[in-house]
């Protein structure tokens, strides 16, 4: 049987926010709306209270970095290469949990706080295959899943970015098609600091002897409870489908000609089968790999922080 062990700092969110003994990190409220995702929330007290002391954190972290690669590197007479090596942060947790929000508000604060580096934000979503390459193999209904992604060119991206000054290229993907956009690439140009978003930024696939989490230098998991993780998926998809209304070539528009019966059984049977099944399996299992542990209540608020002691 495996020893449990406590690998945590607990705070609630009014210990979390006194950490915070400046308000030099702020943005402004009037635009964070820009920053939210479908049926996320956003307030200005959630800067304050919970996202400036993290961005306190985490450059805790990004200097000591520094300092390590500067040693390092003028210890192997490569001083040239000191200043080279990106502070990558990875995001993970279930779908519909809030990531890119997070992703977000981390990518306009550090630009904000450190205006000569800069700062990139991304999504593994464009390492998924596509769905004609799913349906081929038979693995649509896994789309999600760790087999579902090409991990052998997203360690290759992986490494692109983190031991060169070379561009590097992702696949674009939509999410109002749900698949990857043919042809369309995102590039990644020589960042200072990466944040990365997506289900399985923590994972360990099999048969792979390195991991994406290796190439992190700091890392959240985003959790909340899976009935609140459940509602969230299901407001979502049906704020997509309402959307779709002018777009008929998004995956949400055939639905909206669904009675409401069905509508609401194919939510549940994602769920079910798809969302709660991944992220019981292979997402949650990956939560106390993570630096931080940010945990959401019912109203998408943060009530929770976890930080790993070591």
């Amino acid at each position: 049987m495996p020893v449990k062990i406590n690998n945590y700092y607990q705070f609630s969110r009014d210990q979390w926010s006194q950490l915070m003994e400046t308000d030099d990190l702020t943005i402004d409220v009037k635009r964070l709306q820009e920053l939210v995702s479908l049926n996320d929330r956003l307030y200005q007290e959630d800067i304050d209270e919970i996202y400036a002391p993290l961005l306190k954190y985490i450059h805790i972290f990004l200097e000591n970095m520094n300092k390590l690669n500067h040693i390092k590197h003028r210890m192997l007479h490569k001083p040239n290469l000191a200043n080279s090596t990106p502070f990558i942060i990875g995001i993970s947790g279930s779908v519909a949990v809030g990531k890119s929000t997070i992703a977000r508000v981390l990518h306009k604060m550090l630009a904000k706080i450190y205006p000569d580096r800069k700062v990139d934000m991304m999504t593994t979503d464009g390492f998924l295959y596509s769905n004609a390459q799913l349906q081929e193999e038979n693995l649509f209904d896994r789309k999600g899943f760790p087999e579902s992604y090409d991990m052998k060119a997203l360690i290759h991206f992986m490494n692109t970015v983190k031991t060169t000054n070379d561009p590097a290229q992702y696949p674009h993907y939509s999410h109002e098609s749900n698949d990857i956009v043919a042809g369309e690439f995102i590039t990644i140009d020589n960042p200072d600091i990466l944040i990365i978003e997506g289900i399985n930024t923590l994972q360990l696939p099999q048969n792979e002897h390195i991991y994406v989490s290796d190439f992190f230098d700091f890392s959240i998991y985003v959790d909340a409870d899976h009935r609140d993780i459940k509602n969230w998926y299901t407001q979502r998809y049906r704020m997509l489908m309402e959307l779709s209304k002018d777009q008929p070539d998004s995956f949400f528009y055939p639905m909206l000609s669904w009675p409401e019966e069905k509508i609401k059984d194919f939510g549940n049977e994602v769920w079910y089968t798809v969302n709660l099944t991944n992220l019981v399996q292979n997402i949650e299992p990956t939560m106390e790999r993570a630096d931080i542990i940010i945990h959401k209540s019912a109203d998408h608020s943060v009530d929770l922080v976890k930080v790993r002691k070591y």
